[in-house]
């Protein structure tokens, strides 16, 4: 389930990048299992997510449209799995991880008109007197206070 999960988050998170189309294939051709029927039809869904995504107005909208999309691919990864015999849905399981995995490390930035999109690590430092901030939504990191006299 942890494995439909991480599934249902990266077709959200990927939905709108950069790393959209290649992503969009293989998780199609990973349900299509060698039907092309079937990867078409796969391809048509994940284009609708990604339009219904792009296509949320507010902060609230989006983030119900991105809560319910995660877990519409959560439960067809569920059902696609579940749908297998056991040595079929152990190799279907790797070959997710890898795709997962291959989408996790493959990084990348977007930048749309609300900020950007980084993927992978990310380092930020400020140096001689520069400030450096990120914004997740809610949460604000910026410059940390200077260290007191007992700390050096």
């Amino acid at each position: 389930m942890a494995l439909a999960a991480a599934g249902g988050a990266a077709v959200v998170q990927a939905a709108g990048t950069s790393a959209w189309q290649g992503f969009q294939q293989a998780v199609a051709h990973w349900f299509g299992r060698g039907d092309e029927e079937r990867e078409r039809v796969e391809l048509e869904r994940l284009d609708h997510c990604a339009t219904a995504l792009e296509g949320a107005q507010d902060g609230d909208e989006a983030e119900r449209l991105s809560i319910g999309q995660q877990g519409a691919w959560q439960a067809r990864f569920e059902q696609a799995l579940e749908s297998l015999r056991d040595p079929e849905r152990e190799e279907a399981a790797r070959t997710l991880c890898a795709l997962l995995d291959a989408h996790a490390s493959a990084g990348g930035v977007t930048a749309t008109g609300d900020g950007q999109a980084i993927g992978g690590n990310v380092d930020i430092r400020a140096d001689r007197g520069s400030a450096a901030a990120l914004r997740m939504r809610d949460v604000t990191v910026g410059t940390p206070p200077k260290p007191g006299p007992q700390q050096g």
